[in-house]
């Protein structure tokens, strides 16, 4: 049984450039060129939902001149490669907040959105300044806004209605969090999403991510067993062992 919905947190980008003698924004843009390929290879194996996690909201941290220079290389993504990946059948779906994003980086995002919209062969979220806990707040403040204004009720509150104001509503939660580059801790990525997600870690560094590290991922994920707390597996899920 293949994931559905594999999410991937994207490290080790400024690790590789520096084991190289480069610049750190020389790993991001080689980790951008893999984020493509991934993508096609991701949908020729028949997942359905791909989530990349390219910006956080914890990454403004960093220095202003990588913040910089990731943008750029976002906005050249999005203009140099919607058309081929709407060709490719892929939809592209911008997640976070893009208040606090470039004027630019949200023209040219939701001109990239536009031209694959009708991409029925893989679903690609976009994270940009993304956070699992930005998403639950924000999606706390839509329902409590809701309640203010008499739109539902408190008894409405479930997990449901939660679900659906989050960023990937109407979209399953993934199955399958890889995360590259050795470190195995989920950096506020998805973090309601990810209640019942297998986590896999590799210890390869992004930009050398290939299709052979995505298929032992998804080797390893139907390996697994998932019970979801009960005591049988869930339909079509792995057969290895309890976790």
């Amino acid at each position: 049984m293949l994931p559905a919905h594999i999410g991937i947190i994207m490290d080790g980008n400024g690790r590789w450039a520096e084991k190289r003698g480069k610049p750190r924004l020389y790993g991001h843009q080689a980790g951008t060129e893999v984020a493509k390929k991934t993508v096609l290879a991701a949908r020729d194996r028949g997942v359905s939902y791909l989530t990349l996690f390219a910006f956080s909201t914890e990454n403004w941290k960093r220095p202003v001149a990588e913040v910089q220079g990731l943008f750029s290389l976002m906005e050249e993504f999005f203009r140099k490669e919607s058309l081929e990946l709407a060709r490719s059948g892929a939809k592209l779906n911008i997640v976070g907040d893009r208040s606090q994003l470039p004027w630019s980086v949200r023209t040219v995002a939701a001109t990239a959105e536009q031209i694959t919209a009708g991409g029925s062969g893989i679903t690609v979220n976009v994270a940009l300044n993304y956070g699992g806990r930005w998403d639950i707040v924000s999606a706390t403040r839509q329902i409590a806004e809701d309640i203010v204004r008499g739109r539902i009720d408190m008894s409405d509150i479930g997990e449901d209605l939660i679900s659906s104001r989050l960023c990937t509503s109407g979209q399953p939660d993934p199955d399958l969090i890889i995360r590259t580059g050795g470190e195995s801790r989920i950096s506020n990525f998805m973090l309601w999403q990810a209640a019942y997600s297998e986590l896999y870690v590799s210890d390869v560094l992004w930009p050398e991510f290939r299709e052979k590290d995505l298929d032992e991922a998804i080797e390893f994920f139907q390996s697994r067993s998932r019970r979801y707390g009960g005591l049988e597996p869930g339909p079509g899920d792995g057969r290895g062992e309890q976790r």
